[in-house]
């Protein structure tokens, strides 16, 4: 009995060991990121578009409804030098978006700034982790019904869109770069908003985080 007592005493501290440890790891890897939704509230975002196309359902808040965009205020320093970490997950046939160096508008789609798109099934060829319509992604790397982490990273006149681990998108801004009229697509500063694309579209975010890197 009091073998057995060792043995299980053993396994028990072994077992809080590595608790320990995958803790501090998940800690070092977080380092220097501030949580800006924790899925409690939308303290700090303000809608832009249909008032209920975003819920707060299970920690997330679910984008499901006419276009809407829900976009960053909590904080008054503008966004350039970054790395931003957001967990994600779509319904089938679903499309939305993670924009930045954006600023909020009443309705509409965001007129400044880039979307890194959230597409896995929906009928837009371009896919997960395609910065729109500058470099766009046709392979698909997730599944609609799991979650992953889409990271966008802003460092100068370089974009990097990685999904989970893998980096899809390394692009540079050529140096003649214009913004456009109807969109302006050009590196530059500003906040962030999350996309509710069109009613038959759901997708859930979470976790949002970010790094400055200025």
């Amino acid at each position: 009995m009091i073998r057995g007592g060792m043995l299980l005493l053993a396994l028990a501290i072994a077992l809080v060991l590595t608790a320990k440890m995958t803790i501090a790891a998940d800690d070092k890897k977080e380092e220097g990121f501030t949580v800006i939704f924790d899925g409690k509230s939308l303290d700090g975002w303000k809608v832009g578009g249909a008032p209920n196309t975003f819920k707060l359902k299970d920690g997330a808040a679910v984008a499901q409804g006419p276009v809407s965009h829900l976009y960053y205020v909590g904080d008054p320093k503008p966004f350039k030098n970054f790395e931003l970490r957001v967990d994600v997950m779509t319904e089938p046939n679903s499309n939305g978006g993670i924009y930045f160096h954006t600023k909020y508008q009443e309705k509409g789609f965001p007129k400044y700034g880039f979307e890194a798109q959230v597409n896995q099934s929906h009928s837009d060829w371009k896919r997960t982790g395609s910065l729109y319509d500058i470099m766009n992604v046709k392979e698909t790397y997730v599944k609609d019904g799991e979650w992953y982490t889409e990271t966008i990273i802003v460092k100068d006149k370089n974009v990097k869109v990685k999904i989970n681990d893998k980096v899809v998108v390394d692009y540079n801004e050529p140096a003649d770069q214009k913004a456009g009229e109807q969109y302006t697509r050009k590196i530059d500063e500003g906040t962030f908003a999350l996309q509710g694309h069109d009613p038959k579209s759901v997708v859930h975010y979470k976790n949002i985080r970010v790094k400055r890197l200025d």
